[in-house]
């Protein structure tokens, strides 16, 4: 995966993009001047850095993203189960069933998922 993460303030950057790609370079700083409250050159400054990761790409001016939003999650979570459970799922599910109590709604939920995975 390299070095895919990203920090919360590069994330909010991030959603940016991916809320309006295609974006040119100059909406862009303009639309993160506005919501972050960045200058310009904190915001080609952190656009090159997630373009040298490998999650966006600004070419002739316009940015958009290399991977969706939902491939960078999926990927992250991927990489934290490997990382902090050993790749073992059950493993994350029990840590995070023994803290946060599931509703019945959310338990059947995950059992729809698992039972796709099935087929």
């Amino acid at each position: 995966m390299g070095n895919k993460k990203m920090g919360m303030l590069e994330s909010r950057f991030a959603d940016i993009i991916w809320n309006n790609e295609p974006i040119t370079s100059g909406q862009l700083v303009k639309m993160a001047e506005k919501e972050l409250s960045w200058k310009s050159t904190t915001s080609y400054t952190v656009l090159k850095r997630l373009c040298e990761r490998g999650i966006f790409q600004n070419q002739k001016g316009t940015v958009t993203s290399l991977i969706s939003r939902d491939e960078f999650y999926a990927l992250q979570s991927e990489q934290f189960v490997e990382e902090t459970f050993d790749g073992s799922l059950p493993a994350f599910l029990a840590a995070f069933g023994s803290r946060k109590k599931m509703t019945d709604a959310e338990i059947e939920d995950l059992k729809k998922i698992i039972d796709g995975f099935r087929r």
